[in-house]
């Protein structure tokens, strides 16, 4: 359904008659838009006032199909100014989202409609944890990319538990789906060259069981993708530390896995 906003020509406010989930969500707007450019804004946070206005004047200026920026992370008693890197070229930029060098969410880029109009891009309805790797797809496709070296974007994290939380067994389908299909669909676009970085991915995504503290998270991640564990130690854009982790992981050096989650937590919730 569809609701006009008074006082604003063009705009309009989409809802389901029942809750299909943020990926149908954004899907709706997709098919609703008939502007040059696409932006994603979650509920829960705000962004600068000038944000759209600075980006869609650079995406203007130097013909850009993504322009993104930093963003800062909130939490209930302080934040973090997030830096992200700059790159000449989509592909690059690509890379090191698989990486983890750079972060694959939607809402600090402004995107050129019109890739996800010729390459028939969507969002994977129904599966909401990590469906913003959708992203990744539109890099894969653009032409000119753009970063923009300032905060606008204001990501608000009050749950400061979300860290150390189990998945529920819905969250492990929809993100070992999303990784699933975004690992395919790269491949099938970019080749063999991303072997590696989508081998990045994957092991970024089983990661955070490693900071569960327990037997049977650790069993999970013994049982994701142990085909990109041989590229552990290969990926320079995290940390040693994480590294590290995953390596003791990988050879079943479960006792320090646990000691440091335990000081992980710990820290977490000092610092933040």
């Amino acid at each position: 359904m569809e609701t006009k906003i008074r006082g604003l020509p063009n705009a309009y406010v989409a809802t389901h008659e029942i809750n299909k989930g943020l990926p149908a969500a954004r899907n709706t707007g997709l098919q609703m838009a008939r502007g040059e450019y696409i932006f994603h804004c979650d509920s829960d946070d705000f962004v600068e006032p000038d944000m759209l206005e600075t980006l869609y004047t650079e995406a203007v200026r130097k013909q850009a199909d993504i322009v993104w920026c930093d963003w800062i992370l909130s939490f209930e008693k302080n934040e973090r100014y997030m830096k992200q890197p700059s790159f000449d070229t989509a592909y690059e930029a690509l890379k090191a989202m698989l990486e983890g060098g750079m972060k694959y969410n939607v809402w600090n880029k402004l995107v050129r409609r019109k890739l996800y109009v010729d390459y028939e891009i969507l969002f994977p309805a129904g599966y909401g944890m990590g469906e913003d790797m959708t992203m990744m797809l539109l890099f894969a496709h653009a032409g000119k990319v753009i970063y923009v070296p300032k905060a606008f974007y204001h990501y608000i994290k009050l749950n400061t538990n979300a860290m150390s939380n189990m998945y529920t067994d819905r969250h492990k389908e929809e993100l070992k789906h999303n990784v699933d299909w975004i690992s395919d669909k790269l491949i099938g676009t970019g080749g063999e060259d991303l072997k590696k970085e989508v081998s990045f991915l994957k092991l970024e995504a089983k990661f955070p069981f490693l900071l569960m503290g327990n037997m049977q998270s650790y069993k999970l991640w013994k049982e994701w993708y142990p085909e990109a564990n041989k590229y552990i130690l290969q990926n320079h854009a995290i940390s040693m530390r994480n590294r590290w982790l995953q390596w003791c992981a990988w050879k079943n050096m479960f006792t320090l896995v646990w000691i440091y989650s335990r000081l992980f937590k710990l820290a977490y919730k000092v610092l933040y």
